[in-house]
């Protein structure tokens, strides 16, 4: 790996930061011929690994495994008292983190020590970048794959040790007694509920008065209902925060108005892409209100130039199949610059972990298409399992019903959603998938009742040799 300060090193593609995104980007060059070079300031693993999707997931999974002991009377099984040794959950949780992280590491460390390099890089130029150490990049193109950072409120910035972020939470070593949590996106559902459900006494407060990004207000009113069996819940209102000697005083205003003292505060406002440092203006590059180099997602290109966004860096679809995705888009195209071809781009489709999961897929009922709706509060298989709650709504184009979105918090919704997305991505409509077979009993037959509106509303018929009753139980 080079030193000299002086040195200017060459290449074909600069692929700057190695997460998600960084990796399949300078894959995708490497692969399509290209010389790289990759720059990060730490090569510690992707944010997904160490401080993300799969901690997150450990977390939550420790959460399923109380809530079902403590549900188990329902079936008839009696348990006793349950323990939950907050310790011993969050030794787990950083002991199987730190796993994953070691193994992206050491797919990183794959990468020819050459090609790798440590430090920070800025522009000066659209082709050339500048390390912290001195050392100059002359590229023929530059994909930015920077990632995302929590953004901690002003108002909560003088926290210290008492403020957590989706990247500190981990840390801690045991279980806090009462958490606040601020933002009810996807972070602060999902850590909201885990934490309440391992027996930490949860608030989770918002000045919004939607959950989740949830487009369907029967699916909303299902979610809500859910997330308040397990938390306190505060929308709609304004916080003021104070720290004490050894707690966090939080009044709010709004829709409710209180006082209360916390633990800690888990701030889960969103992750804005991390641009800082980059000096974007030497790059001559065209930015949006929030400072996001303007592109086409369709390639990833940032205007008429040869930089290129990947990953969470680009704003648009902040999950890790998209970011994987990104970088590959990005990374053939920085090698054909000035050439430059569009992927082919998934269906939109997001998922919160929470229980059950919510799962957001296209589009909604707000671009004027047919809906159906299945509620799960009866559904046959999901009472057998005693997770009997929920709601799906499917949203089909006229007039040929082509599903072309979906919103769920039901039973296996994120296994519903791969199945409906796979559906929205091949533009099939409700009738084609009414014509496939629907084991029973299961959580699947669900969707019968949401597909055969939509075919209802549609000139098309239900399927001809079908029978059109609905099993005992579904």
């Amino acid at each position: 790996m080079p030193t000299d300060s002086r040195e200017t090193l060459r290449c074909d593609v600069a692929v700057i930061g190695a997460g998600t995104a960084g990796l399949a980007a300078e894959r995708a060059a490497r692969a399509n011929g290209a010389s790289t070079l990759l720059i990060d300031p730490a090569y510690n693993g992707t944010t997904c690994a160490t401080v993300g999707c799969m901690p997150s997931k450990l977390l939550i999974a420790a959460s399923h495994a109380a809530h079902a002991a403590r549900s188990a009377g329902t079936f008839g099984i009696t348990v006793s008292a349950v323990g939950i040794d907050g310790r011993a959950v969050m030794q787990r949780v950083r002991d199987e983190r730190d796993r994953f992280a070691r193994l992206t590491r050491e797919s990183i460390a794959e990468i020819p020590d050459d090609i790798r390099l440590q430090g920070r890089a800025r522009f000066i130029s659209p082709h050339c970048l500048e390390l912290d150490d001195g050392r100059q990049i002359e590229a023929h193109s530059v994909v930015i794959a920077t990632g995302s950072a929590p953004f901690v409120p002003d108002e909560f910035s003088g926290l210290g040790k008492r403020l957590l972020t989706n990247e500190t939470i981990f840390k801690l070593e045991d279980l806090p007694e009462r958490l606040a949590v601020v933002g009810s996106g996807p972070i602060g559902l999902e850590l909201a509920q885990a934490m309440a459900r391992l027996g930490v006494e949860v608030t989770l407060f918002d000045r919004g008065e939607r959950l989740g990004g949830i487009r369907c207000d029967r699916v909303h009113a299902a979610l809500r209902a859910i997330i308040e069996e397990d938390l306190t819940l505060k929308l709609g209102v304004e916080l003021e925060a104070r720290a004490k000697d050894e707690s966090i005083e939080l009044s709010w205003s709004g829709t409710s108005s209180g006082k209360s003292e916390f633990d800690y505060v888990l701030v889960a406002t969103g992750r804005p892409p991390q641009l800082e440092g980059l000096d974007l203006s030497a790059a001559g590059l065209e930015l949006d209100d929030d400072g996001v180099p303007l592109h086409d997602r369709n390639s990833m290109r940032c205007g008429d130039s040869a930089i290129f966004l990947a990953g969470d860096v680009a704003d648009d679809q902040p999950v890790l199949h998209e970011a994987s995705h990104d970088g590959a888009i990005a990374g053939r195209n920085a090698v054909a610059f000035p050439a430059s071809a569009p992927g082919q781009r998934f269906a939109p489709f997001a998922i919160t972990f929470t229980s059950p999961p919510v799962v957001r897929i296209g589009q909604s009922e707000e671009d004027g298409v047919i809906t159906g709706t299945a509620d799960y509060s009866d559904q046959g298989r999901a009472r057998v399992e005693g997770v009997n709650e929920g709601v799906l709504t499917l949203y089909a184009a006229a007039p040929d019903g082509r599903l072309i979105g979906a919103d769920l918090c039901t039973p296996a919704s994120e296994h519903l959603g791969h199945m409906l997305a796979w559906a929205i991505q091949q533009e099939q409509t409700a009738t084609e998938l009414l014509e496939m077979p629907f084991y029973h009993p299961t959580i699947e037959e669900g969707l019968k009742q949401a597909l055969r509106t939509i075919c209802a509303a549609t000139p098309l018929a239900l399927p001809e040799d079908q029978d059109r009753g609905t099993p005992s139980g579904a």
